[in-house]
């Protein structure tokens, strides 16, 4: 079984992250999409609200599943016999942090990182920019999920 993770904060998950899990989906039997747990990095979501948030909008897919992880990403791969990490890429800048990432990864545990290039329509997205722009009352329908919109608005009016 061909098993690969796509790794990330997903704080919020956005239609970019999604077009990234839904086309792994195609080219590997099981995508585990790892939310990472950071506890210095001040979020806007939960892990259990991105974990959910990420299980609604994926269950579309069948060989996706949904996990959580702390500490290094080559230590989550061993636990759960990964060998290999997707990772979107929107420009060059993502790039050289992916490249040594990447070869870090394979360094310490022969972890490969396929590369995908995203689709131009969400090259501009990032969480930070979702999140900044909704805090504003920006529009963000059409870059996020339609279920995390709701969320979003939600949780930014608590604030």
């Amino acid at each position: 079984m061909r098993r690969v993770v796509c790794p990330g904060s997903f704080d919020p998950v956005t239609n970019g992250h999604l077009d990234i899990i839904s086309r792994a989906s195609r080219l590997y039997d099981e995508v585990i999409v790892a939310v990472l747990i950071n506890i210095t990095k001040k979020s806007l979501f939960t892990v259990d609200e991105r974990i959910e948030m990420l299980r609604e909008v994926s269950a579309q897919y069948g060989n996706v599943r949904v996990d959580r992880f702390h500490g290094l990403l080559v230590d989550f791969c061993e636990t759960n016999g990964i060998s290999a990490v997707v990772k979107g890429l929107r420009a060059v800048s993502d790039f050289d942090y992916e490249m040594q990432m990447a070869q870090m990864n394979y360094s310490m545990a022969k972890v490969e990182t396929m590369f995908m290039t995203t689709n131009p329509l969400y090259s501009f997205l990032s969480s930070s920019l979702i999140r900044e722009v909704a805090k504003y009352g920006g529009d963000v329908s059409g870059l996020v999920p339609e279920p995390v919109i709701g969320r979003l608005r939600a949780r930014l009016a608590e604030s």
